[in-house]
């Protein structure tokens, strides 16, 4: 009987931490071996074509996102504060939804602020590019097209220990290295 209690109290923990009623972690995980980030060309909500080569110079936040996922919502209004804290600095946010048309997404603007750009993935192929496995799942990309940090799940990414570590990341201007498709 008290094992049963247990297993439902984990599993109700469980669900809470997947509603949002968790406290989101704040620390990004450092990868250690910077890969390069994957290439992509993607529209954004105008139709107008992206690739992760337009930003090369400048360290850039990749965050793959849904619609239907709840800490994906929730995410966002931190996404738009750190957009307008980071907007004159040469930081960008790219905001990459996957396996929605552009109809979704723009019904679901109608109810959600989203302050930075929007691209369309609609095929969910650049989930398998960037060995994504749940949403939603950010990287910071450095300068130079490397990947430094990677976070999963849910952030507040106004926060300024994260801010203050892309910041950091303008100073690196080195050669491209994206890796192609």
């Amino acid at each position: 009987m008290l094992k049963h209690y247990k297993i439902s109290f984990a599993l109700l923990l469980l669900l809470l931490s997947t509603l949002g009623f968790a406290q989101p972690d704040i620390d990004l995980i450092e990868l250690k071996h910077k890969p390069p980030a994957p290439e992509f060309v993607l529209p954004d909500m105008q139709n107008k074509a992206h690739s992760l080569s337009d930003y090369i110079g400048q360290p850039v936040i990749v965050t793959f996102w849904a619609t239907w996922c709840p800490p994906c919502i929730k995410e966002l209004p931190s996404f738009n504060r750190a957009s307008a804290k980071l907007k004159d600095e040469n930081i960008s946010i790219l905001g990459i939804n996957v396996g929605e048309d552009r109809d979704t997404i723009t019904s679901f603007q109608l109810e959600h602020d989203v302050d930075f750009t929007i691209l369309l993935d609609e095929e969910a192929e650049e989930l398998e590019n960037w060995n994504t496995r749940g949403l939603p799942t950010t990287y910071i990309v450095n300068a130079e097209g490397k990947i430094v940090y990677k976070a999963t799940g849910e952030r507040e990414w106004d926060n300024d220990s994260i801010i203050n570590k892309v910041r950091a990341l303008k100073n690196s201007n080195k050669k491209t290295t994206l890796t192609k498709k």
